[in-house]
């Protein structure tokens, strides 16, 4: 259970776990974000990187 806990991606400002979109079958571009709407994670495989967003 603890590792389990090491490896969710949490919003750093509530604390709660991302969770996981997708935008479309083509793309391949994964979403994390916050369920309370505060982060946003993208990560883009054509670019190799993630953008973070902070919402307030």
């Amino acid at each position: 259970m603890v590792i389990k806990n090491l490896f969710t991606e949490k919003c750093p400002k509530c604390k709660e776990p991302l969770t996981i979109g997708q935008t479309s079958l083509l793309s391949s571009q994964i979403v994390k974000s916050c369920p309370q709407g505060h982060y946003e994670k993208e990560y883009h495989p054509a670019l190799g990187s993630y953008i973070e967003t902070v919402k307030n």
